[in-house]
Formats: C-alpha cells, sequence, structure tokens
C-alpha cells in the first residue's frame, strides 16, 4: 500500500491538511527479492494467462504491455481510428480498432470492447487507469463471459465508488474519518486475505486538480504515522473483501492526524515512483492476484529504498494558467535515458501525433536516487536532457518546481504553484552570472556556427581564401537589453567579454546534435539550440527555460536601428484562440454589448473545457466561429468594435 499525501491550502506543514496515499498489496507467502529498480523477479514456470487485452491506451497501456511481454503473456491492444499507429499498438501482439476518435464511442464503448474480447479470444483484460478501471458495468460484463478483470471484484468497485457507503465502511473497519473530508491510502490484496501496505507518496504539487510531481516517500511522514496509516489502509481492504492494487488517500493535517478520504479501485497514475523505492512490479503483481497466486511478500519484506521523483511531463504550454493543451507533431524527440536511474513511462515516439481528442500527457519521467537530493539532481539532469520539439510542453515548470526552495524544504501543497508564481508562471528568473553564462554561449555558438559555414566536408569552402580570423565583436539582444560581446577562439574553447566579465566557453560544438554539452568556467550546461536564422534570431533552451536572443555583428547592429518596428495588435479589441481544439459554445452575436470579463465562447480540448472573456466593455463587431467548429491556436474567434 503507497498512501498519497497531498498537503492542503495553506501550504506544507504549516498548513491545516496533507493528502497521503498508501498503496497495498496482500501476501500469504514470503519471497525474499533483492531490491530492483523498477520490477520485482518472474518466475516463468508460474503460469497466468496466455492473452490479455489492455482497455486503455498511451503510456499506461505501453507500460501494461512491458509486464506482459516479460512474463510470456500475449497483449491485445484496443485503439480509435486516430491511433492507430500509436505506440501501443505497435508494442501489442494483435490490435483492433473500436471506433472514431471520440472516447465514448471507442475507448468507452464496452459493446465493442466485448465484440473484440471474444474475436480474440482474451482471457483477462487490464483497465490501466482511467477509462473503465473503475467502471463496475463493466466488470460485471466481463464476468458474466468468464473473462478475468485485472483488478477487484464488482463488490469492492461499488463500495469504494460510493462516498456514503464507503465512509460507514471505513468506521466499522475502525479507520480514522472526519465528517465531510475523504482521504487515501493505496493498497495491494490478493484472493486470500492477504493485504500490504506499500508506502505512501506525495502527491501535492497540483495544477486544475491534476498532479504534475509526485515522489515516495514523503518528508511530511514519521515511521510511527506511516505504519499507522498502513495498517488502517489494510484493515480497509480487508473490510472490504478487496483485491488486486489499490490507493486509499488520508488527509493529515499539521498534527499528522489523518483521516480516510476515498479509495481508488485502480492502479495509480504515479505507480513507478512506489516501485523504484518498494522493488515491486504492480501490474505484474495485479495478474498474479487475478490469477489467484497469494502474494509473495509480507509485511516486513516491502522496503523504503532510496528515493524517487515523478514528473508528469505534458504538451501543454506552462505560460498559459500553468499549462493550456499543445497539439501537433513530435518531430524530435529523444528520452533522457542516459542519464543514470532514469524510466521514462510513455506512449508516444518520434513522429507520433499529440491531438485534441486525448489528455496531453507525453510520458511520466521518474528519477531514482539513494535520497532525495539525489533524485531531484538526477531529475534536473534528465529534463535538460530531455529532446521535444513540434509542441510546447511543460519542461520549464517542472524543472522551476524541483529546484524551487519551498520544494526542496518540502514545503509543499496543493496551492503550490498559485502561492509560488501568483501571477503566472514566467519561467526562469536569470541570476547575473547565468544571465552572462547564457549571453557567453550563445555568442560561442554564433562564432561555431559562422567558422562552420565556411566549411565543407570537413575542408574550406574557398582552399584560397583562408580565414585567419580569431576575435569577433557582437551585439548580442536578450528581452530589453543589448550587450556588446568581445569573443576570441582558441581550439575549441571561446573565450567571451560580455557584460563586464569575461568567461571560458568550451564544448565539441557539434551542432547536428540536439543536445550540447557545455563548460562555462568550469561548469557544466547541457543546452538544446532550438531554432536560429539569417537575421541572427536563436533560441535556446537554458537551465530549462526557452531564451531567444539576437546576435549580430558590430555593423549589423548599429544598422539595425534604422529598421522599422512591426506595431504590435491591438489584442482588446479581439479574441483569438489560446489554443488549438472545438468549440463548444458561443455566447453572443454580432451588436451585442459584452462587459469585461465577460463569456463570449467556451473551448474545449483534451477532456478541458476553457472560458474565453472579453478583454474590454463593447459592442460585438463580428463572430468568426460556432459551436462545432475546430480552431488551432492564434485563430481568431470574435472582433469587438
Amino acid at each position: 500500500m503507497a498512501a498519497a499525501l497531498r498537503r492542503g491550502a495553506a501550504g506544507g506543514r504549516r498548513g491545516l491538511w496533507t493528502l497521503l496515499r498508501c498503496e497495498t498489496l496482500c501476501s500469504r507467502w514470503c519471497l525474499i527479492t533483492s531490491h530492483k529498480l523498477y520490477s520485482s523477479v518472474y518466475d516463468p514456470n508460474e503460469k497466468t494467462f496466455e492473452k490479455l487485452l489492455i482497455a486503455n491506451r498511451g503510456e499506461i497501456a505501453c507500460r501494461v504491455i512491458k509486464t506482459c511481454k516479460k512474463m510470456g503473456i500475449k497483449t491485445v491492444a484496443i485503439h480509435s481510428d486516430v491511433d492507430a499507429n500509436a505506440v501501443h499498438v505497435k508494442m501489442a501482439d494483435e490490435a483492433v480498432c473500436v471506433g472514431p476518435a471520440p472516447t465514448s464511442k471507442s475507448y468507452l464503448n464496452m459493446d465493442a470492447i466485448m465484440e473484440v474480447i471474444k474475436k480474440t479470444r482474451a482471457q483477462a483484460v487490464h483497465p490501466g487507469y482511467g477509462f473503465l478501471s473503475e467502471n463496475r458495468e463493466f466488470a460485471r460484463r466481463l464476468a458474466s463471459e468468464g473473462v478475468t478483470f485485472i483488478g477487484p471484484d464488482t463488490h469492492a468497485i461499488q463500495a469504494m465508488g460510493d462516498k456514503i457507503e464507503s465512509k460507514l465502511l471505513a468506521k466499522n473497519a475502525k479507520v480514522n474519518t472526519i465528517p465531510g473530508f475523504d482521504g487515501v491510502v493505496k493498497v495491494l490484496a490478493d484472493k486470500h486475505g492477504n493485504t500490504l501496505w506499500l508506502n505512501e507518496r506525495e502527491c501535492s504539487i497540483q495544477r486544475r486538480n491534476q498532479k504534475v510531481v509526485e515522489e515516495a516517500p514523503s518528508t511530511f511522514l514519521d515511521p510511527e504515522t506511516r505504519r499507522a496509516m498502513g495498517e488502517q489502509a489494510v484493515a480497509l481492504a480487508k473490510a472490504v473483501k478487496y483485491s488486486s492494487a489499490g490507493t486509499v488517500e488520508f488527509l493529515v493535517d499539521s498534527s499528522k492526524n489523518f483521516y480516510f478520504l476515498e479509495m481508488n479501485t485502480r492502479l495509480q497514475v504515479e505507480h513507478p515512483v512506489t516501485e523504484c523505492i518498494t522493488g515491486l512490479d504492480l501490474v505484474q503483481e495485479m495478474i498474479r492476484v487475478a490469477k489467484g497466486y497469494p502474494l509473495r511478500h509480507k509485511q516486513a519484506d516491502i522496503p523504503i529504498n532510496g528515493w524517487a521523483v515523478e514528473c508528469r511531463v505534458y504538451a501543454e504550454d506552462p505560460y498559459k494558467s500553468f499549462g493550456l493543451p499543445s497539439i501537433g507533431k513530435l518531430s524530435q524527440y529523444q528520452e533522457p535515458l542516459q542519464v543514470p536511474s532514469v524510466r521514462v513511462d510513455s506512449g508516444v515516439q518520434q513522429g507520433s501525433d499529440i491531438s485534441i481528442f486525448y489528455d496531453p500527457m507525453i510520458s511520466k519521467l521518474i528519477t531514482y536516487g539513494s535520497n532525495r537530493a539525489e533524485a531531484l539532481k538526477r531529475m534536473e539532469e534528465a529534463l535538460d536532457n530531455y529532446v521535444i520539439r513540434g509542441v510546447a510542453h511543460n519542461i520549464s515548470l517542472l524543472r522551476e518546481v524541483i529546484i524551487h526552495p519551498r520544494f526542496i524544504q518540502g514545503e509543499i501543497s496543493t496551492k503550490f504553484l498559485p502561492e509560488v508564481y501568483p501571477d503566472g508562471f514566467k519561467g526562469h528568473k536569470l541570476t547575473d552570472l547565468e544571465r552572462r553564462e547564457l549571453l557567453a554561449t550563445a555568442a560561442s555558438l554564433y562564432v561555431s556556427e559562422q567558422l562552420r559555414s565556411q566549411k565543407f566536408l570537413g575542408t574550406p569552402r574557398i582552399p584560397i581564401a583562408k580565414s585567419k580570423r580569431s576575435s569577433w565583436e557582437l551585439s548580442v539582444r536578450l528581452g530589453d537589453g543589448i550587450y556588446p560581446a568581445a569573443v576570441s577562439k582558441d581550439g575549441s574553447s571561446f573565450s567571451v567579454e560580455v557584460d563586464g566579465m569575461k568567461l571560458n566557453v568550451t564544448s565539441e560544438w557539434n551542432l547536428a546534435s540536439p543536445l550540447l554539452s557545455v563548460t562555462i568556467d568550469g561548469t557544466q550546461r547541457t543546452i538544446q539550440r532550438l531554432s536560429r536564422n539569417a537575421a541572427g534570431d536563436i533560441s535556446i533552451q537554458f537551465l530549462g527555460t526557452v531564451y531567444k536572443l539576437q546576435i549580430l555583428t558590430k555593423v549589423a547592429a548599429e544598422m539595425s536601428k534604422y529598421m522599422p518596428e512591426k506595431a504590435a495588435e491591438d489584442t482588446s479589441s479581439i479574441l483569438r484562440s489560446p489554443m488549438p481544439g472545438a468549440v463548444v459554445a458561443v455566447s453572443v452575436k454580432p451588436g451585442d454589448m459584452v462587459s469585461e470579463g465577460q463569456e463570449i465562447c467556451v473551448i474545449e480540448a483534451m477532456k478541458m473545457q476553457n472560458s474565453m472573456t472579453a478583454a474590454k466593455t463593447g459592442k460585438v463587431k463580428a463572430v468568426h466561429c460556432k459551436a462545432g467548429d475546430t480552431v488551432g491556436e492564434g485563430d481568431l474567434l470574435v472582433e469587438l468594435e
């Protein structure tokens, strides 16, 4: 059982409430296994199912398929028509389309899924999380067809899905409850009455009630509270005759009093952090339990071995409400698996499409260390080495969260993002030294590019015109600042004098690589050069945030002041879509008077509805959309006079 901890609005230990999750596992027998980073040992002589259908998509479908392959189980994937080329479809032994893109017509279409089960003769179904994972009717229909549901029985789903019934069960099981509040602990149990708790998870960093960063264990709990919470979660699981993996949530106050909130009768999104610190493969355990095997462990076998952190990487623009969806094709995609102790659970690859129909998660990035500081340092390195091109992503936000002093100190709550960034997320704020490092790096990149352009296949383009130049005078624009930069070259190193300081910048300068390892006065940085053009504009991902710079020669910089600047668009009189999506409703028509802040239309993208409001009071001049239209980011929706 892993407890999930979510801390209340007032923040950290000073706040009123914390929410912990606890996962449980039931076992009669004990099998001591050496700790492994992500999974327990598989016994090839232990037979389970010949064929299993995964009633899900994306990274969780891929996650289940990986364990099934390890266990020698053939897999069947289902998919919508737009997911025909998805990674989980390619990974499975068989794949069948169950309908068009809308989830109600595909991944939630029980009739179509039941037909696929009959057609492929799948013996069991793993629902993942979301979709049909906690649907009692789906579990009932599977049971009526003699198909095993990899999860609890219908009684447990019903009991824990009903808030009132679950609280009564908790009281009868002598689990702490409080009127009007709920709590969660994750559990794992078998069909023989054995239950284990697998420690807790911290899940307080959220945006729009969705978790962004999770870790295990929690910085908040002490061993006594952890044990008491785990024992109560086990008692609840036994009371409901629970079998499979599940999560019990508890609300915890600043004095470490905890109270039952609810139970999630499924695998949780953040289960990898529990796997990292316990060495268990929870999907494997779920499959074994569903087949009727008793758990192989007892409570004394469940360790807290090290620390694990998970960041949810989304195709989102974090500068808009901490993350509005972004769609597109992953034109370049490279996971940071070269970083030690990194795990990436993903359902995408280079060339994959991120569509408007489903959750915008790209992957779950997990790092492991012997302690929290080590796990966080590896996460910082992994985020710097993660290459995602073609869509906006939240790498910059994730990196800022894990390096923030308040997060490092463990002073976190569900209100962390709005409290730390009350005016919205603006990216990394450069220190004076970091700004000079960025300027020097950009100037060195520019010169390196100029030198490379003089060569062809490693030789000068015009042999008789070899350049002996070894110094350059440049002008670098960053934000509102313009900085003269004097660059001189010595081998693979550049000496750059900029903003009153001289820095030495060294790299292999492999400009064809998406990642560049640069050493600046002895400090190693991993950067990404995202774009450049002939006008000297360059975009660099530095310390997780993308910075736009312009680099010109001294002469070009002098001439640039004579270039006219493009007038900024008056955005107060127009409404453009901040994201791609579908128009759900339009509330105005030409001639209507609207007030500042009044809702004009609603855009839905990736299961989220967003209200678009007027920036000023005025009369509607024109409406360029209607309900049902599909719009792109920046499309004009409404004009005001």
